[in-house]
Protein backbone atom coordinates (compact mmCIF):
# COMPACT_ATOMS: atom_id res chain seq x y z
CA UNK A 1 0.00 0.00 0.00
CA UNK A 2 2.90 2.49 0.04
CA UNK A 3 2.78 3.19 -3.59
CA UNK A 4 4.92 6.13 -4.75
CA UNK A 5 4.01 8.43 -7.47
CA UNK A 6 3.14 11.89 -8.63
CA UNK A 7 0.25 14.32 -7.78
CA UNK A 8 -1.50 17.53 -9.13
CA UNK A 9 -1.93 20.36 -6.62
CA UNK A 10 -4.41 23.01 -6.85
CA UNK A 11 -3.06 25.67 -4.01
CA UNK A 12 0.47 26.76 -5.73
CA UNK A 13 -1.39 28.27 -8.38
CA UNK A 14 -4.86 28.92 -6.99
CA UNK A 15 -4.70 29.53 -3.09
CA UNK A 16 -8.21 29.69 -2.67
CA UNK A 17 -9.22 26.42 -4.70
CA UNK A 18 -8.91 23.66 -2.10
CA UNK A 19 -12.63 25.41 -1.21
CA UNK A 20 -13.83 25.17 -4.22
CA UNK A 21 -15.26 21.38 -5.56
CA UNK A 22 -15.51 22.44 -9.39
CA UNK A 23 -11.28 23.88 -9.53
CA UNK A 24 -10.43 20.57 -7.71
CA UNK A 25 -12.39 18.26 -9.81
CA UNK A 26 -10.21 19.92 -12.68
CA UNK A 27 -6.71 18.84 -11.26
CA UNK A 28 -8.42 15.20 -10.82
CA UNK A 29 -9.11 15.51 -14.02
CA UNK A 30 -5.67 16.39 -14.93
CA UNK A 31 -4.04 14.17 -12.98
CA UNK A 32 -6.44 11.45 -14.59
CA UNK A 33 -5.16 12.49 -18.20
CA UNK A 34 -1.38 12.52 -17.14
CA UNK A 35 -1.42 9.35 -15.53
CA UNK A 36 -0.42 11.05 -12.69
CA UNK A 37 -1.23 8.55 -9.23
CA UNK A 38 -2.98 11.52 -7.10
CA UNK A 39 -4.20 14.82 -6.43
CA UNK A 40 -3.45 16.88 -2.88
CA UNK A 41 -5.96 18.68 -1.18
CA UNK A 42 -4.70 21.87 0.62
CA UNK A 43 -5.47 23.45 3.68
CA UNK A 44 -9.43 24.47 4.24
CA UNK A 45 -10.66 21.47 2.59
CA UNK A 46 -13.18 21.19 5.02
CA UNK A 47 -14.52 24.21 4.29
CA UNK A 48 -15.86 23.26 0.93
CA UNK A 49 -17.96 24.19 -1.27
CA UNK A 50 -19.26 24.94 -5.14
CA UNK A 51 -20.45 22.26 -6.16
CA UNK A 52 -19.42 19.29 -3.47
CA UNK A 53 -18.35 18.42 0.36
CA UNK A 54 -14.97 16.41 0.57
CA UNK A 55 -16.78 13.62 0.59
CA UNK A 56 -18.04 14.16 -2.65
CA UNK A 57 -14.67 14.63 -3.93
CA UNK A 58 -13.10 11.95 -2.99
CA UNK A 59 -15.98 9.80 -4.33
CA UNK A 60 -15.44 11.42 -7.74
CA UNK A 61 -11.85 11.24 -7.21
CA UNK A 62 -11.85 7.19 -6.73
CA UNK A 63 -14.28 6.89 -9.52
CA UNK A 64 -12.00 7.74 -11.46
CA UNK A 65 -8.98 6.12 -10.47
CA UNK A 66 -7.28 9.13 -8.42
CA UNK A 67 -7.20 8.50 -5.04
CA UNK A 68 -6.66 11.57 -3.19
CA UNK A 69 -3.85 13.13 -0.07
CA UNK A 70 -5.61 15.93 2.38
CA UNK A 71 -3.49 18.36 3.97
CA UNK A 72 -3.82 19.09 7.43
CA UNK A 73 -2.45 21.53 10.67
CA UNK A 74 -0.12 19.65 13.03
CA UNK A 75 -1.48 21.98 15.86
CA UNK A 76 -2.37 22.03 19.05
CA UNK A 77 -0.16 24.54 20.83
CA UNK A 78 2.96 24.77 19.19
CA UNK A 79 2.22 26.75 16.57
CA UNK A 80 -0.91 29.43 16.12
CA UNK A 81 -1.30 28.76 12.15
CA UNK A 82 -5.48 28.81 11.83
CA UNK A 83 -5.28 27.10 8.57
CA UNK A 84 -7.72 23.78 8.84
CA UNK A 85 -8.23 21.26 9.75
CA UNK A 86 -6.06 21.72 12.35
CA UNK A 87 -5.97 20.50 16.13
CA UNK A 88 -6.80 16.55 14.86
CA UNK A 89 -3.16 15.64 14.77
CA UNK A 90 -1.81 16.80 17.95
CA UNK A 91 -4.57 14.76 20.28
CA UNK A 92 -4.09 10.86 20.12
CA UNK A 93 -7.48 9.80 20.13
CA UNK A 94 -8.93 12.28 16.97
CA UNK A 95 -5.82 11.88 15.30
CA UNK A 96 -6.31 7.62 15.82
CA UNK A 97 -10.35 8.20 14.66
CA UNK A 98 -9.03 10.54 11.59
CA UNK A 99 -6.81 7.91 9.94
CA UNK A 100 -9.19 5.57 10.34
CA UNK A 101 -12.11 7.49 8.75
CA UNK A 102 -9.42 8.18 6.19
CA UNK A 103 -8.94 4.52 5.17
CA UNK A 104 -12.61 3.80 4.99
CA UNK A 105 -12.88 6.71 2.89
CA UNK A 106 -9.79 5.34 0.35
CA UNK A 107 -7.43 8.34 1.27
CA UNK A 108 -4.12 7.62 0.32
CA UNK A 109 -2.17 10.16 2.18
CA UNK A 110 -2.06 13.02 4.22
CA UNK A 111 0.09 15.98 3.78
CA UNK A 112 0.58 17.80 7.96
CA UNK A 113 2.22 21.31 7.94
CA UNK A 114 3.75 23.65 10.14
CA UNK A 115 5.91 21.78 13.28
CA UNK A 116 7.54 24.56 13.67
CA UNK A 117 10.52 23.50 15.95
CA UNK A 118 12.78 20.30 16.80
CA UNK A 119 11.69 20.08 20.52
CA UNK A 120 11.75 16.55 22.07
CA UNK A 121 6.89 16.76 22.24
CA UNK A 122 7.56 17.69 18.38
CA UNK A 123 10.07 14.97 17.58
CA UNK A 124 7.54 12.62 19.65
CA UNK A 125 4.49 13.70 17.39
CA UNK A 126 6.39 13.30 14.56
CA UNK A 127 6.96 9.17 15.02
CA UNK A 128 3.31 9.28 16.84
CA UNK A 129 1.81 10.22 13.63
CA UNK A 130 3.74 7.77 11.42
CA UNK A 131 2.67 4.77 13.62
CA UNK A 132 -1.20 5.86 13.57
CA UNK A 133 -1.16 6.44 10.05
CA UNK A 134 0.99 3.28 9.25
CA UNK A 135 -1.64 1.31 11.55
CA UNK A 136 -4.15 2.53 8.56
CA UNK A 137 -2.17 2.27 5.68
CA UNK A 138 -2.17 5.94 5.11
CA UNK A 139 1.19 7.32 3.22
CA UNK A 140 3.01 10.73 4.74
CA UNK A 141 4.39 13.84 3.51
CA UNK A 142 5.47 16.34 6.21
CA UNK A 143 5.30 20.09 4.98
CA UNK A 144 6.73 22.75 7.76
CA UNK A 145 9.42 19.81 9.09
CA UNK A 146 12.79 19.20 9.90
CA UNK A 147 15.37 17.54 7.71
CA UNK A 148 15.26 13.61 6.73
CA UNK A 149 16.56 11.87 9.60
CA UNK A 150 16.46 8.17 8.66
CA UNK A 151 12.75 7.89 9.62
CA UNK A 152 11.47 6.23 6.76
CA UNK A 153 13.84 3.22 7.45
CA UNK A 154 11.56 2.29 10.46
CA UNK A 155 8.40 3.75 8.77
CA UNK A 156 8.23 3.00 5.25
CA UNK A 157 4.68 4.92 4.24
CA UNK A 158 7.06 8.27 5.32
CA UNK A 159 7.50 9.42 2.03
CA UNK A 160 8.27 12.74 1.79
CA UNK A 161 9.48 15.84 4.05
CA UNK A 162 9.72 19.54 3.13
CA UNK A 163 12.80 21.31 5.06
CA UNK A 164 13.36 22.80 2.03
CA UNK A 165 13.02 26.40 -0.05
CA UNK A 166 10.77 25.16 -2.46
CA UNK A 167 8.74 26.43 -5.00
CA UNK A 168 5.78 27.82 -3.13
CA UNK A 169 8.36 30.89 -2.49
CA UNK A 170 7.81 32.39 -5.97
CA UNK A 171 4.60 33.36 -4.23
CA UNK A 172 6.03 35.68 -2.22
CA UNK A 173 9.90 36.13 -2.68
CA UNK A 174 11.63 37.47 -5.74
CA UNK A 175 14.52 36.74 -3.94
CA UNK A 176 14.21 33.29 -4.73
CA UNK A 177 13.08 33.43 -8.08
CA UNK A 178 16.14 35.92 -9.06
CA UNK A 179 18.52 32.70 -7.14
CA UNK A 180 16.75 29.61 -7.58
CA UNK A 181 18.86 28.56 -10.56
CA UNK A 182 21.86 28.42 -8.39
CA UNK A 183 20.09 27.32 -5.62
CA UNK A 184 18.62 24.56 -7.26
CA UNK A 185 21.91 23.02 -8.06
CA UNK A 186 22.90 23.18 -4.15
CA UNK A 187 20.14 21.56 -2.69
CA UNK A 188 20.52 18.49 -5.61
CA UNK A 189 24.12 17.92 -4.19
CA UNK A 190 22.78 18.50 -0.36
CA UNK A 191 19.66 18.80 1.24
CA UNK A 192 18.09 15.99 -1.25
CA UNK A 193 21.05 13.63 -0.64
CA UNK A 194 20.00 13.30 2.81
CA UNK A 195 16.43 12.11 1.56
CA UNK A 196 13.09 13.03 -0.47
CA UNK A 197 12.37 16.18 -0.64
CA UNK A 198 8.88 18.07 -0.87
CA UNK A 199 10.24 21.06 -3.33
CA UNK A 200 7.32 20.52 -5.44
CA UNK A 201 8.42 21.30 -8.96
CA UNK A 202 8.01 22.12 -12.49
CA UNK A 203 6.34 25.24 -12.14
CA UNK A 204 6.36 26.79 -15.65
CA UNK A 205 4.08 29.49 -15.26
CA UNK A 206 4.45 33.12 -13.26
CA UNK A 207 3.52 34.96 -10.65
CA UNK A 208 2.94 38.79 -10.92
CA UNK A 209 5.78 39.39 -8.08
CA UNK A 210 7.95 37.04 -8.83
CA UNK A 211 8.38 35.91 -12.48
CA UNK A 212 10.76 32.75 -13.18
CA UNK A 213 14.27 33.53 -14.02
CA UNK A 214 14.92 29.59 -14.89
CA UNK A 215 13.74 28.01 -18.53
CA UNK A 216 10.91 25.96 -18.90
CA UNK A 217 13.48 23.06 -19.76
CA UNK A 218 14.99 23.76 -16.64
CA UNK A 219 12.28 23.42 -14.93
CA UNK A 220 11.18 19.97 -16.60
CA UNK A 221 14.62 19.12 -15.65
CA UNK A 222 14.10 19.15 -12.02
CA UNK A 223 11.31 16.26 -12.01
CA UNK A 224 14.21 13.78 -12.39
CA UNK A 225 17.46 15.59 -10.45
CA UNK A 226 14.43 16.14 -7.66
CA UNK A 227 13.85 13.07 -5.92
CA UNK A 228 10.62 12.66 -3.64
CA UNK A 229 8.52 9.46 -2.70
CA UNK A 230 5.48 11.37 -4.15
CA UNK A 231 6.62 14.19 -6.53
CA UNK A 232 3.70 17.15 -5.97
CA UNK A 233 3.93 18.84 -9.50
CA UNK A 234 2.86 22.19 -8.96
CA UNK A 235 1.67 24.39 -11.62
CA UNK A 236 -1.99 25.23 -12.50
CA UNK A 237 -4.09 23.13 -15.05
CA UNK A 238 -4.45 25.17 -18.05
CA UNK A 239 -0.85 25.75 -17.82
CA UNK A 240 0.43 21.77 -18.08
CA UNK A 241 -2.23 21.40 -20.44
CA UNK A 242 -0.78 23.94 -23.22
CA UNK A 243 2.38 22.80 -22.97
CA UNK A 244 3.62 20.53 -26.23
CA UNK A 245 2.83 17.08 -26.62
CA UNK A 246 6.02 16.12 -25.81
CA UNK A 247 6.76 17.53 -22.96
CA UNK A 248 2.95 16.07 -20.97
CA UNK A 249 4.59 13.28 -22.15
CA UNK A 250 7.51 12.81 -20.34
CA UNK A 251 5.75 14.34 -17.34
CA UNK A 252 3.38 11.29 -17.68
CA UNK A 253 6.28 8.74 -17.93
CA UNK A 254 9.39 10.04 -15.74
CA UNK A 255 9.30 7.96 -12.54
CA UNK A 256 9.91 9.32 -9.17
CA UNK A 257 11.67 6.11 -7.65
CA UNK A 258 14.95 4.92 -9.20
CA UNK A 259 16.92 1.99 -9.37
CA UNK A 260 20.07 3.80 -9.82
CA UNK A 261 21.70 6.89 -9.55
CA UNK A 262 24.93 8.03 -11.55
CA UNK A 263 26.31 11.75 -10.73
CA UNK A 264 27.31 13.17 -13.95
CA UNK A 265 28.92 16.23 -13.76
CA UNK A 266 28.95 19.89 -11.88
CA UNK A 267 29.34 21.75 -8.74
CA UNK A 268 26.93 23.34 -6.86
CA UNK A 269 26.20 26.95 -7.27
CA UNK A 270 27.05 26.22 -11.56
CA UNK A 271 26.04 23.58 -13.05
CA UNK A 272 24.44 19.90 -12.28
CA UNK A 273 23.75 16.99 -13.99
CA UNK A 274 22.91 13.66 -12.30
CA UNK A 275 21.57 10.75 -14.67
CA UNK A 276 18.97 8.07 -13.16
CA UNK A 277 18.14 4.35 -14.02
CA UNK A 278 14.96 2.90 -13.96
CA UNK A 279 14.24 -0.91 -15.57
CA UNK A 280 16.14 -0.76 -18.43
CA UNK A 281 15.58 3.14 -19.43
CA UNK A 282 17.94 6.36 -18.00
CA UNK A 283 16.73 9.49 -17.66
CA UNK A 284 19.46 12.36 -17.36
CA UNK A 285 18.79 16.23 -16.58
CA UNK A 286 20.49 19.05 -16.31
CA UNK A 287 20.39 22.58 -14.69
CA UNK A 288 22.48 25.44 -15.10
CA UNK A 289 22.48 27.47 -12.54
CA UNK A 290 24.26 31.02 -13.45
CA UNK A 291 23.53 33.82 -16.37
CA UNK A 292 25.86 32.42 -18.70
CA UNK A 293 25.41 29.75 -22.22
CA UNK A 294 26.81 26.13 -21.20
CA UNK A 295 27.51 23.37 -23.90
CA UNK A 296 27.73 20.84 -22.63
CA UNK A 297 29.04 16.93 -24.36
CA UNK A 298 27.32 15.25 -21.67
CA UNK A 299 29.32 11.42 -21.19
CA UNK A 300 27.51 8.66 -19.62
CA UNK A 301 30.28 5.98 -18.98
CA UNK A 302 28.54 3.90 -17.37
CA UNK A 303 26.61 3.22 -19.91
CA UNK A 304 28.75 0.03 -21.18
CA UNK A 305 26.69 -1.48 -24.06
CA UNK A 306 23.38 -1.32 -26.06
CA UNK A 307 21.85 0.93 -28.42
CA UNK A 308 19.27 3.16 -27.43
CA UNK A 309 16.54 5.77 -28.56
CA UNK A 310 17.35 9.16 -27.45
CA UNK A 311 14.66 11.75 -27.00
CA UNK A 312 16.42 15.21 -25.89
CA UNK A 313 14.21 18.29 -24.22
CA UNK A 314 16.61 21.23 -24.26
CA UNK A 315 16.32 25.18 -24.22
CA UNK A 316 14.39 26.78 -27.52
CA UNK A 317 14.95 29.99 -29.02
CA UNK A 318 14.21 31.51 -25.89
CA UNK A 319 13.76 30.63 -22.18
CA UNK A 320 10.18 29.86 -22.05
CA UNK A 321 10.19 27.27 -25.06
CA UNK A 322 11.46 23.44 -24.95
CA UNK A 323 13.18 22.00 -28.18
CA UNK A 324 12.04 18.61 -29.03
CA UNK A 325 14.36 15.48 -30.49
CA UNK A 326 15.14 12.26 -31.42
CA UNK A 327 18.29 10.57 -32.05
CA UNK A 328 19.60 6.88 -31.69
CA UNK A 329 22.64 6.91 -28.91
CA UNK A 330 24.85 3.89 -28.43
CA UNK A 331 27.12 3.01 -25.51
CA UNK A 332 30.42 5.40 -25.44
CA UNK A 333 28.74 8.53 -26.94
CA UNK A 334 28.11 11.80 -25.63
CA UNK A 335 24.72 13.61 -25.68
CA UNK A 336 25.89 17.37 -27.12
CA UNK A 337 23.39 19.97 -25.20
CA UNK A 338 23.55 23.63 -25.00
CA UNK A 339 22.08 25.29 -22.10
CA UNK A 340 20.61 28.77 -21.81
CA UNK A 341 21.58 31.22 -18.77
CA UNK A 342 19.58 29.69 -16.03
CA UNK A 343 18.64 26.74 -18.35
CA UNK A 344 18.32 23.15 -18.47
CA UNK A 345 17.84 19.78 -20.24
CA UNK A 346 16.00 16.25 -19.47
CA UNK A 347 16.62 13.24 -21.76
CA UNK A 348 15.28 9.52 -21.77
CA UNK A 349 17.29 6.91 -22.85
CA UNK A 350 15.07 3.97 -23.78
CA UNK A 351 16.23 0.10 -25.39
Amino acid sequence: WVKPGKASWSWWGEHDSPKDFKRLKEYINLAKEQNWEYCLIDANWDLMKNGGTVQDLIKYANSVGVPLSLWYNSGGPHNNVTERPRDIMYVDSLRKAEFKKLNEWGVKAVKIDFFQSDKQPIIKLYHDILKDAADNQIMVVFHGCTLPRGWSRTYPNLVSLEGIRGAEQYGWSNDFAIKAASHNTVVTATRNVVGPMDYTPVTFSDYDCCKHQTSNAHELALSVLFESGITHLADRVDSYRKQDKAVKEFLKVVPVTWDDTKFVAGNPNNLMVIARQKGDQWFVAGINGDSTVKELNVELPFIKEGKYKLQLYSDGADARKIAFNEAEFAAGNAIPVKMLPKGGFAAILKK
